[in-house]
C-alpha cells in the first residue's frame, strides 16, 4: 500500500514537470488540460482544439495554443462589469 502511494507522488511529480515544456505529446496534455483521452481525440479530429501532425501519426500541442484555447469564452465577474459599468457612466455623463 505504500508503494503504491510513494508510486503514485512519483507519477504526479513527473507530470509538474512537463509544465515547463513548449510542445506536449497527447498524454501530456491530457494531464496538463484534465480532459479525457476519447474527448481530446475527439476534438483533434474534428479540428476543434490546435495540433500538429508532423509525421501524420503522433499528434503534437503547443501549449501557448493550448493556452489560448483553454481559456477562450472567458466570462467577466460581476465586479468587472459593476466597474466597467461606472467607468462608462463617469464618461460618458450627460451636462
Amino acid at each position: 500500500m505504500n508503494n503504491l502511494l510513494i508510486l503514485e507522488r512519483l507519477d504526479r511529480i513527473e507530470r509538474l514537470l512537463t509544465v515547463s515544456k513548449e510542445v506536449l505529446t497527447f498524454e501530456e496534455t491530457c494531464d496538463y488540460t484534465g480532459i479525457s483521452r476519447s474527448y481530446l481525440y475527439k476534438l483533434t479530429a474534428s479540428g476543434n482544439i490546435p495540433h500538429s501532425k508532423p509525421n501524420g501519426k503522433m499528434i503534437f500541442f503547443e501549449k501557448k495554443k493550448i493556452n489560448a484555447w483553454l481559456l477562450q469564452n472567458s466570462r467577466k465577474s460581476n465586479d468587472e462589469i459593476e466597474s466597467e459599468a461606472i467607468a462608462y457612466s463617469f464618461r460618458n455623463k450627460r451636462r
